[in-house]
């Protein structure tokens, strides 16, 4: 039997370097996956609640506070690491992407160091962003420093500065860019596999509800073809740093539980 999935909310913006709004993002992105307009059905066939066992465990009681980092940082770490330990694959719903730094530690406690997929604009390797070490410009370095992941690589890039680029090389990281993308570039990751979707890693043209738009970006279609590709154990994934504030007739939020969908199908089909 494929493992259930858990889907767990994570409503925290306080890292966020230019606009706030991410922490209305697991309310916007519930709505649109229980919305009449489609159904629990993904690409595959597979289906929410039918072949894949699915629960929603609500969203976090986050003070999410400078004062409270540590704390909303422990609940998260608790929250998925119980999901493991009960043989669930958690989804989290962000919020902006520091959330992936508990995230992937629980994980990583779990299953060990982890391969980790990261789509997104920016690659988020920044050693402190604004005063802020923990800013949602810089997980990536910190999940890296701490050892949690194996091998880590990006895609969707396209904002690779001169210090991310001395962090990518300082981290072994392995980014690949937007220009001359293809999806058969990205490689097939040995599991355990943490999959980090940022949504503005997609084209602004698919994905206009976030704070930091970024033009030539990827396709819907793109990223379902890089996630089709992998074959590894799913060990988890975030979706994050969808601005409700910003999105236009609900298409940002759409096309996040869309991705919760697939990411749930990939946690089946993976084992």
């Amino acid at each position: 039997m494929p493992r259930p999935v858990r889907l767990i909310g994570a409503p925290s913006d306080i890292h966020s370097s230019f606009l706030r709004g991410a922490a209305g993002a697991p309310a916007a992105i519930r709505a649109a996956l229980s919305s009449d307009h489609g159904n629990s059905a993904s690409e595959s066939g597979l289906e929410l609640g039918v072949d894949i066992a699915f629960e929603d465990a609500g969203d976090l009681a986050l003070a999410d506070r400078l004062d409270a980092v540590e704390s909303d940082d422990a609940l998260i770490f608790d929250t998925v690491a119980r999901a493991a330990a009960d043989r669930t694959v958690p989804i989290v719903l962000g919020g902006d992407h520091a959330v992936s730094v508990p995230v992937v530690a629980a994980l990583a406690a779990a299953h060990g160091s982890l391969a980790i997929l990261h789509i997104d604009a920016h690659p988020d390797l920044y050693d402190d962003f604004g005063g802020d070490p923990r800013s949602h410009a810089s997980p990536f370095a910190r999940i890296m420093e701490a050892g949690h992941a194996r091998r880590l690589v990006q895609i969707g890039i396209r904002t690779l500065n001169r210090h991310c680029r001395e962090q990518a090389e300082r981290f072994g990281v392995e980014v690949i860019e937007m220009r001359g993308f293809a999806p058969d570039a990205v490689p097939m990751l040995q599991g355990p596999l943490y999959v980090s979707i940022d949504m503005d890693g997609f084209d602004p043209a698919f994905a206009p509800g976030v704070s930091h738009l970024e033009p030539g970006g990827l396709s819907v279609r793109e990223v379902l073809a890089v996630l089709d590709r992998q074959t590894a154990l799913l060990a988890g994934a975030d979706v994050v740093e969808l601005n409700p504030a910003r999105d236009i007739n609900g298409v940002t939020a759409i096309l996040a539980a869309k991705l919760v969908k697939e990411l749930a199908a990939l946690a089946a089909r993976n084992g």
